[in-house]
């Protein structure tokens, strides 16, 4: 009997723990089809604004950080974004009906521009060259030199700019898009009761824009630790970022803010050369001290002027230090959107990064931290390989797959 009893309890051993492998085989299969299906769907999260609007972040871009940024006095809908959508595009909110937003900010182009500076009615040339759309909503001021504190405020000013869209003031916007039967129906359903305003049309613009997102670039990836996402030349480069470059000072990344940027503005002496700051800058206060009801949209015409509109910042805050100062730039996708500074005085990434190398252009009011770096060719070349690996494989496909915009009148 003991030994009947002895086997009868091997057996049921054997059996509970054949029992417990087979579970445990089970669990890790489906712990393991859990981590693959999360691995697929990490290049893309979705994201739901305060006001229940969804969209998809890309992956290496914060969830959390688009959300705070919208807006409570705009909502975000897919009615409004699409509204936003059509105005970008639309060359009939310029006085001659033959530029738009993506004139300018061309899908084609990683919505930046390939011109130095941005070319607006009649062909009349700006003197700022025209960052990228792409994650605009994330700089904590738009324009080179912050002039406008929200997407909102910065989609009003090109439509008055008499160099830009060239229309005679907001009134003039307002009655030309009341003017569109569509847009009378759209803005109805939209906005209700609040129609077709300057302020609808710039919400309608911003709420498109804040949809324009650039992630999933293969620095993401190497950063969230796929060593084999990026070259050895641009982890040399990323070394170089880091320490020896000095990049990083303004060019910051981190987890919560990974746009390489620290949204502050710097003199590093960017067309410094041959001008004279103090004169100019008692000039540009002479024009606003003469008409200050009309500042903003002063600031805005000085800002594409030759001349006043190497004051940078100091346009904005009338602080001698900010004098020949501009904001950081993010270099998300900086492949593609040359030419580069607030210029466009820079061709290509091997050239903006000599002009680093030699220190800038000496002026009395250059950053502190310019200075020469003693970078060799090689390590020139490991950053050029670098800056690539900040390209969306998104943005990529995208650019190869569009048309350039084009400057011919909106059909009549």
């Amino acid at each position: 009997m003991k030994i009947e009893k002895s086997n009868f309890n091997v057996a049921k051993t054997k059996f509970l723990v054949t029992k417990l492998i087979a579970i445990t085989f089970f669990i890790a299969i489906a712990m393991m089809a859990s981590f693959i299906s999360i691995s697929n769907e990490s290049k893309v999260a979705a994201a739901a604004s305060p006001q229940g609007f969804q969209t998809q972040i890309p992956f290496g871009l914060p969830t959390d950080l688009w959300n705070e940024l919208i807006p409570a006095d705009n909502p975000m809908t897919p009615s409004k974004i699409a509204l936003g959508e059509k105005l970008y595009f639309d060359k009939r909110l310029s006085i001659d009906q033959t530029v738009s937003c993506a004139t300018c900010h061309d899908p084609a182009t990683a919505l930046a521009d390939i011109n130095a500076v941005g070319v607006g009615i009649q062909n009349k040339k700006g003197a700022r060259n025209s960052p990228t759309v792409l994650n605009s909503m994330f700089n904590e001021s738009q324009f080179w030199d912050g002039r406008a504190p929200t997407l909102e405020e910065q989609a009003k000013l090109p439509l008055i700019n008499p160099i830009e869209m060239g229309m005679p003031d907001h009134k003039a916007v307002v009655k030309r898009v009341s003017e569109i039967a569509e847009y009378q129906k759209e803005f109805a359903s939209v906005f209700g009761k609040d129609g077709i305003t300057i302020d609808t049309i710039a919400k309608a613009i911003a709420a498109f824009e804040r949809t324009q997102l650039s992630g999933n670039s293969p620095f993401d990836r190497f950063i969230a630790g796929d060593q084999k996402a990026i070259s050895e030349a641009a982890k040399r480069g990323w070394e170089l970022f880091n320490g020896k470059a000095r990049c990083i000072s303004c060019h910051t990344f981190n987890a919560t803010s990974p746009f390489f940027s620290d949204f502050k503005f710097h003199n590093i002496g960017v067309a410094a050369k041959d001008q004279d700051f103090p004169k100019l800058a008692r000039r540009a206060r002479q024009v606003l001290d003469a008409d200050p009801k009309r500042a903003e949209q002063l600031i805005d015409e000085m800002a594409l002027s030759p001349g006043f509109s190497e004051l940078g910042r100091y346009l904005v805050t009338k602080q001698p230090r900010d004098i020949g100062s501009f904001k950081t730039s993010m270099l998300r996708d900086i492949e593609l959107t040359a030419p580069y500074m607030h210029n466009g005085s820079e061709k290509t990434l091997l050239d903006v990064i000599i002009f680093y190398n030699k220190g800038g252009e000496i002026n009395p009011n250059l950053d502190g931290g310019m200075r020469p770096l003693k970078l060799s060719d090689p390590e020139m070349e490991d950053l050029v390989e670098l800056l690539k690996t900040f390209t969306s494989d998104d943005t990529r496909r995208k650019v190869q797959s569009i048309k350039p915009q084009t400057r011919a009148p909106f059909p009549q």
